[in-house]
């Protein structure tokens, strides 16, 4: 066997590396983006599980990725490729995350309004501390979301996101600041809306407490007005399952609304 020199079919070392670094910089987007977005980010779903959907996804988009010339990238242009696409993928996540919020407030709103804001659990959303009616809310947003197919829509426009926004190509972050500025203030006005029908019907029934309370001094206020503002609050959301499902409907659509226009907020020119 002397003189016989065997190689193994494949690419050589160097173009190996290069693939390597190309998929890595493929995968940066979606990987921030199932790290930063709700639901994807769930305490209880593994880091490696994670991992896993980012580098699947990536390998099914990689062969009609267009990723530039990296090997001919200076230092500093291929470190600015890198915060360029993990800002993308955080971008989304941060504005799915501030819309999501509305539900948590809302559910604050009504848990301090009816005198539950003693109780409290562990989100898993957060990994935190918060409030019942607030983990409930947030649980039922995530199940109309799924069940509306949101998650699909995301993933959807961040997939085409590598056409009209190629790798390469700058976010314009100043247009997605006022977008997040703009989308906290929806996130308020939408927590309202939700809240506001049972709020304002428990604002009612304290003042009928306080009424009959104050024409009787003998009732014990927390006897006889906390077991009532605990009934109507589980009555009001029993009656308002139907309202605040189409309320998170529309929320959905907005945040899908808000991030098309972000991804399509991009500056002229490339790294």
């Amino acid at each position: 066997m002397n003189g016989i020199e065997f190689a193994l079919p494949g690419v050589n070392l160097f173009n190996l590396y290069q693939y390597m670094v190309i998929f890595f910089v493929s995968s940066l987007r979606i990987s921030s983006f199932l790290i930063s977005a709700p639901f994807f980010s769930l305490g209880g779903i593994p880091l490696q599980v994670r991992i896993i959907a980012s580098i699947s996804l990536t390998a099914f988009l990689f062969p009609v990725i267009k990723v530039p010339e990296i090997q001919n990238m200076q230092g500093f242009n291929f470190f600015l490729l890198i915060l360029s696409e993990i800002g993308i993928g955080l971008s989304v996540g941060l504005i799915l995350n501030i819309i999501f919020s509305a539900a948590a407030v809302a559910g604050e709103k009504i848990a301090s309004t009816a005198g539950l804001s003693m109780s409290s659990m562990i989100d898993p959303q957060s990994g935190g501390q918060t409030l019942v009616l607030s983990t409930v809310l947030t649980l039922f947003l995530i199940s109309c979301f799924l069940s509306l197919d949101g998650h699909l829509y995301l993933l959807k426009l961040l997939i085409e996101s590598y056409v009209y926004l190629p790798i390469g190509i700058i976010l314009d972050f100043s247009e997605v600041s006022n977008v997040a500025v703009n989308t906290f203030g929806d996130m308020l006005y939408l927590a309202a809306l939700i809240s506001l029908p049972i709020v304002g019907g428990l604002l009612l029934i304290q003042c009928s407490i306080g009424i009959i309370t104050r024409s009787a001094p003998s009732l014990n206020l927390f006897s006889f007005g906390f077991p009532i503002a605990l009934i109507s609050v589980f009555i009001f959301l029993y009656l308002g399952v139907g309202p605040i499902s189409n309320a998170f409907s529309d929320l959905t659509a907005t945040a899908i609304n808000l991030i098309d226009e972000v991804l399509h907020s991009y500056k002229e020119g490339s790294l």
